[in-house]
C-alpha cells in the first residue's frame, strides 16, 4: 500500500462542468445519472465540486429567500476543493479523506487537471484488502522464517495512521496533512497555522507517578485539546509528550488566540502533578503561522520548525504560556 497510487484505483472519466451551469441543471445531471458528485472546473483547473451534502445545504436555504433554479453553480459549490494527484500514494488519500472528513476526492494530473474520482469508500475498501493481504503474509511467515515475518510486521506498522495509545493521528499521518495542507496554502493564497505543545515537567510525572499513570495524563491532555479546537482543525501527537495541532485557514492572530485557550483550559482541568510549580499538569506552545507574506517558507517544515523554537521559548519564559513571536 505504501507505493500503491491514486491512478490504479480511481475512477476516470469524472463529469465536470463550467462555473456558469446553472445550478438546476447541475441538480438534473446528479438525479438522471445518479451521481454523487459533480467536479466544477474552469480552464482545464478544478475549482469546486458539489456534492449531496451541498445539495442538503442548498435545499434547506429554499424557504430562505434563495432561488435555486436561479442559481449559478458557482454559488453553490464547496470552493476550494481538495484535490489529490494521480501520482499521489494511496495512503496520502486516505489521510486527506479521514482528517478532513472528505468523501469525493477528484484526481488530477501534474498540470491540475481532472482525471478521475476517488471516494472514501474507494481508498477504505483497497486499505482492508491490504491490509488483510499483509495479515495473510505474517500468518504464513510464522510458519517459514522470522526474518520475513518481521519485514510483514514492518509493512503492516506503515499502514498505521492513528497513534495506539491516544487515537489521534500520528506523525506520519501529520507529514502527509501538513504537505497537503501547505501545498493548498500556496495555490489559494490563504493562511495556515500550526501550534506546537508539551507537557511541562512531563518527565518528573513520570519519575513520581509511574508511566502508567503518565499515559492516562496524556489521554486526559488530549481529550481538553481536542474538545477546544474546530471540526476542520487536526490534533497530532508529534512525539512522546508533544503535539501537533493543524489550523487550516487560520492566520497568527487567531492561532494565538486559541493557543492560549488550549493552555488555560488544561490548566483548568486541576490534573494534579505535585512535582511541578503550578500543581498541575500545564502545556507550553509554540505558534507558527504561513501566509503568502511570510516570506522564505517555501514548506511546512519550516512552520513547525519555528513553531519549535517558539515553544523552547516558552519553555524558558516559565512554562503555562505561549510564543507566537521572535
Amino acid at each position: 500500500m505504501n507505493e500503491m497510487l491514486i491512478e490504479t484505483i480511481m475512477t476516470r472519466g469524472a463529469r465536470s462542468v463550467s462555473p456558469d451551469v446553472l445550478l438546476a441543471d447541475v441538480l438534473t445531471m446528479l438525479r438522471d445519472n445518479n451521481y454523487s458528485c459533480v467536479v466544477i472546473a474552469e480552464a482545464d483547473e478544478t475549482v469546486g465540486i458539489i456534492t449531496e451534502r451541498d445539495v442538503v445545504r442548498i435545499l434547506a436555504n429554499v424557504g430562505k429567500g434563495k432561488g435555486v433554479l436561479s442559481m449559478k453553480v458557482s454559488e453553490a459549490m464547496t470552493s476550494p476543493v481538495v484535490t489529490v494527484n494521480e501520482k499521489d500514494r494511496l495512503f496520502d488519500a486516505l489521510v486527506i479523506s479521514k482528517t478532513r472528513g472528505i468523501r469525493h476526492l477528484p484526481v488530477v494530473d501534474a498540470a491540475g487537471r481532472l482525471t478521475g474520482m476517488v471516494t472514501q469508500s474507494d481508498l477504505v475498501k483497497v486499505y482492508f484488502q491490504v491490509f488483510e493481504r499483509q495479515r495473510e503474509i505474517i500468518e504464513k511467515s510464522i510458519s517459514e522464517r522470522t526474518e520475513a515475518l518481521m519485514r510483514a510486521n514492518e509493512k503492516l506498522k506503515v499502514l498505521s495512521m492513528e497513534d495506539p495509545l491516544l487515537g489521534i493521528g500520528n506523525r506520519r499521518a501529520m507529514e502527509v496533512d501538513l504537505q497537503h495542507t501547505h501545498a493548498a496554502a500556496l495555490r489559494y493564497k490563504y493562511p495556515y497555522s500550526v501550534i506546537l505543545i508539551d507537557l511541562d515537567y512531563f518527565k518528573s510525572y513520570n519519575d513520581h507517578y509511574g508511566h502508567p499513570a503518565g499515559d492516562e495524563a496524556l489521554k486526559g491532555v488530549t481529550r481538553v485539546l481536542k474538545a477546544n479546537i474546530r471540526g476542520a482543525d487536526r490534533l497530532y501527537r508529534y512525539g512522546g509528550e508533544e503535539f501537533l495541532v493543524l489550523l487550516p485557514q487560520i492566520g497568527a492572530d487567531g492561532a494565538r488566540i486559541v493557543a492560549v485557550k488550549m493552555i488555560e483550559k488544561v490548566r483548568g482541568a486541576n490534573f494534579r502533578h505535585c512535582r511541578s510549580s503550578y500543581q498541575a499538569i500545564t502545556i507550553s506552545a509554540g505558534v507558527s503561522s504561513f501566509s503568502e507574506e511570510g516570506g522564505g517558507r517555501s514548506s511546512w517544515k519550516v512552520i513547525v520548525k519555528t513553531a519549535d523554537i517558539r515553544l523552547y521559548k516558552a519553555k524558558e519564559g516559565g512554562r503555562n504560556r505561549a510564543v507566537s513571536e521572535g
